[in-house]
């Protein structure tokens, strides 16, 4: 029995002194000592512990900027898609309202779940979804991501989705999702490929995504609002892939995946001779350049959250914010 206790004690002094080692190399990378190959390391993205306090400090900040209209107070806390359509509604809003936001309520978010996902590399990231009291009876679902040990987290994307909407997640043992990466094969859609495939989808139809709302509804929308006599609008719709825009996916518990990826939106409106541009409401109005003479080129970003299957069949979207960005008059 002493022998055994003896060797359960090496064993636990050798798995310690392998994890203080482990830690060590990560802080010695931060603070640029030391190169060690972490991008070959599997590691949780992050704490439980952090990732709640990353959304505590997201949530803070977002209030104190939405309250004042003045991006600069949560810039440093949001990247990507939701840094381009949020920039973009503040710097609206102080255009309309100077003195702040009158109508400002402080979002809260309740019944939070964060799914932090093991991966080797980076950029890292977790999701975390809650209960807002904003916008209707959604689920918020953010994205949080960071490029190394020294960055602050940062929201890249944020949907909004129908309570029982968000999918169970693969997990194993110890509560850790499993990240897909976005060249990943065996699903509907490769996850880097998805952008692509949905300003496709706009354009000419098809049965790679399920009908819905986002999908064959907007199409509709779309198909209406080019019959109004007197005006011509025409729809670019592009990928957009790069930097802080990148897919990020995780393992479905069915075997697909969630993934969150953005595209990038032109609006022409076009009067007839003779015929006028509808008048814009005022917040668009705040994002103009140029008079508005006889067409007006909206330009926004969108951020889509989907459930791509495993194998075949359509993809489903799940939950879609788009903002418009900037506004060209001619």
């Amino acid at each position: 029995m002493t022998r055994e206790r003896s060797r359960q004690r090496l064993r636990r002094r050798d798995r310690n002194a392998l994890i203080a080692v482990s830690l060590t190399a990560l802080s010695l990378t931060a603070s640029g000592c030391v190169v060690v190959h972490g991008e070959r390391v599997v590691l949780p993205a992050t704490t439980r512990a952090e990732a709640a306090k990353a959304l505590t400090a997201f949530t803070d900040a977002y209030n104190k900027a939405d309250k004042s209209y003045d991006s600069s107070l949560d810039a440093p806390y949001v990247t990507g898609a939701l840094s381009d359509i949020d920039s973009a509604r503040l710097r609206a809003g102080h255009a309309n309202s100077p003195s702040g936001n009158a109508n400002h309520t402080p979002l809260t978010l309740t019944d939070v779940k964060i799914t932090i996902p093991e991966k080797a590399g980076w950029p890292r990231w977790f999701v975390a979804d809650a209960r807002g009291n904003k916008g209707g009876n959604y689920r918020w679902v953010l994205v949080f991501t960071r490029g190394d040990l020294g960055e602050r987290w940062q929201v890249s994307y944020l949907t909004l989705m129908a309570p029982g909407t968000v999918p169970a997640f693969k997990t194993d043992e110890d509560g850790w999702a499993e990240a897909v990466p976005a060249g990943t094969g065996g699903l509907a859609v490769r996850p880097d490929e998805l952008s692509k495939a949905y300003a496709d989808y706009l354009k000419n139809g098809g049965n790679s995504f399920a009908d819905g709302r986002d999908t064959s509804g907007l199409r509709a929308d779309r198909a209406k609002e080019a019959k109004k006599p007197g005006l011509v609008r025409q729809f670019i719709d592009e990928p957009l892939t790069h930097g802080d825009y990148a897919p990020l996916a995780l393992r479905t518990a069915d075997g697909g995946a969630l993934v969150f990826f953005t595209t990038h939106h032109y609006e022409k409106q076009t009067a007839y001779t003779g015929a006028t541009v509808p008048v814009p409401n005022k917040d668009v109005q705040a994002l103009i350049k140029g008079e508005v003479k006889q067409s007006l080129t909206l330009e926004s970003i969108a951020n889509q959250a989907v459930l791509d299957p495993a194998g075949s069949g359509p993809v489903r979207m799940l939950g879609r914010v788009q903002g418009l960005t900037s506004a060209q008059g001619g």
